[in-house]
């Protein structure tokens, strides 16, 4: 079966499509990846969306976007396969994140968790001519988890290895990591975010130098980080919480940004840059530690693969293999193991809806803690 998977990260910058090819069933399944592509968000749906994320629009903007993201789905996924000149059999669309509250909070006198995904897969399927499985997340939340991260599945089943313990690190606009120990069972695996990816080093470059990231870490690698905030910002709830938890805009948008510039003060821009990636590095090699808490740091897991557009900025990498270098684990990306960092996410998602569409559980309750397997996304047909 050949799946397209669809994502559109909390960065917001624009959507992947990955053609994959699927064989097998659960974690014997065995993938090829086709093709991928990356289309940029034009710049006033990028703006828009990241007003929803920041709860400034109105329902009927809300509703507009759900059909507007599925048009620009549907004719990104279309341009992919006449460009790869391949049919699809099915589509997974992970659609565009505007919420997500993964613990259970109190509203109107009941404690409910809750999430949205928006990009409409019945435009997509329409458009399109074939299945779609989208909205993955509430099946996991309906079963008590955090409906995040979902990626693990196929972090397992891509990277678990019999003799040695790998950790597999998205650096999108959150970060998130999967552990992966030899030998692992996916009973064994733990996956959870481990604070902002991208999201705050670009909300910051933009803020001060008007571009839209940091590209190649440059502006960082000219800095000095303020190792006193960074150190501040560490002892905050979140990132003290044991896992499962998960991140977004909730916790690391437009409030955090602007708390962490107050924090930050009259710093040379450069330094602000700089003190916002090792923010992301130092919050990963905290989540490392947490993991190797009661355990030999030394090897216990050898690698850490990374992918997500994070992988460009030779700044965090280069901060991220310092954070590495007591636990003995080195530093390589998707890329090594021959799946772009850019398409890994939208080739999960691909693996997911092959799941689904198989009557499958694509959740890893040790990630997301939820009670039990769930088969997830609900499914429009053209």
């Amino acid at each position: 079966m050949i799946v397209a998977g669809v994502m559109s990260g909390t960065s917001a910058d624009g959507i992947d499509v990955a053609l994959v090819r699927l064989l097998g069933r659960g974690f014997r399944t065995r993938l090829e990846l086709l093709r991928h592509e990356h289309y940029p968000f034009p710049a006033p749906v990028r703006r828009t969306i990241l007003e929803v994320m920041n709860a400034t629009a109105a329902v009927s903007d809300l509703a507009r976007l759900n059909f507007l993201l599925g048009e620009l789905y549907a004719a990104a996924i279309r341009r992919t396969r006449q460009r790869a000149r391949v049919a699809t059999d099915l589509i997974g669309c992970h659609g565009q994140t505007i919420y997500h509250q993964g613990e259970a909070k109190l509203y109107l006198g009941r404690r409910l968790a809750a999430t949205w995904q928006t990009g409409e897969g019945a435009v997509i399927a329409a458009r399109c001519g074939v299945p779609v499985v989208s909205d993955f997340r509430p099946a996991d939340m309906a079963r008590g988890g955090q409906g995040a991260p979902l990626v693990p599945f196929a972090d397992y089943l891509l990277y678990r290895h019999s003799r040695h313990g790998r950790l597999v690190q998205n650096l999108g606009g959150i970060a998130n990591l999967t552990a992966i120990p030899a030998g692992a069972t996916p009973e064994c695996v733990v996956a959870f975010d481990t604070g902002p990816g991208n999201m705050v080093i670009d909300a910051v470059t933009e803020r001060l130098f008007g571009q839209h990231y940091d590209r190649d870490g440059r502006i960082a690698r000219r800095g000095v980080p303020l190792e006193n905030v960074v150190s501040e910002l560490l002892r905050l709830p979140f990132f003290r919480r044991k896992p499962p938890r998960t991140a977004g805009r909730e916790e690391f948008g437009r409030q955090f940004v602007g708390d962490f510039l107050r924090r930050c003060g009259r710093a040379r821009h450069e330094d602000i840059v700089a003190t916002a990636t090792l923010l992301t590095a130092r919050s990963i090699g905290s989540a490392v530690r947490l993991l190797l808490a009661g355990r030999s740091a030394s090897g216990a897991f050898r690698e850490m693969i990374a992918s997500g557009g994070g992988t460009r900025n030779r700044a965090l990498m280069a901060m991220i293999t310092t954070e590495l270098a007591p636990f003995g684990t080195q530093l390589r990306t998707s890329d090594d193991f021959g799946l772009p960092s850019e398409a890994k996410e939208a080739v999960a998602f691909a693996v997911l809806a092959y799941q689904t569409w198989q009557r499958q559980p694509g959740n890893l309750p040790s990630a997301t803690g939820a009670q039990g397997p769930a088969i997830l996304g609900k499914i429009s047909l053209p």
